[in-house]
């Protein structure tokens, strides 16, 4: 070996406690990127497929709702009040 491959080998080998808890580091902080990627990916998959099929039908008619309220004990009261 020459000189400068033994002085990187041994440099390297001074700082391999550095290198493998940077490159310890650097795998964890991909498996975080990418596993919350993945979650971000099958939570919009799973709203837009939720969205898709609670929406109403286009085809369908809106449905009207009528109320009829009795109003005439409310009528009585102010017609008595006006009387006075």
């Amino acid at each position: 070996m020459s000189q400068a491959k033994v002085d990187r080998y041994k440099e390297e080998k001074k700082n391999r406690k550095k290198i493998m808890a940077k490159e310890k580091r650097q795998w964890f902080l991909t498996q975080l990127v990418l596993g919350l990627l993945g979650i971000a990916i099958v939570g919009w998959i799973g709203v837009s497929a939720y969205q898709a099929i609670t929406a109403p039908s286009k085809d369908a008619p809106a449905e009207v709702k009528n109320y009829t309220l009795d109003t005439s004990a409310l009528d009585d009261y102010l017609a008595s009040l006006t009387e006075e």
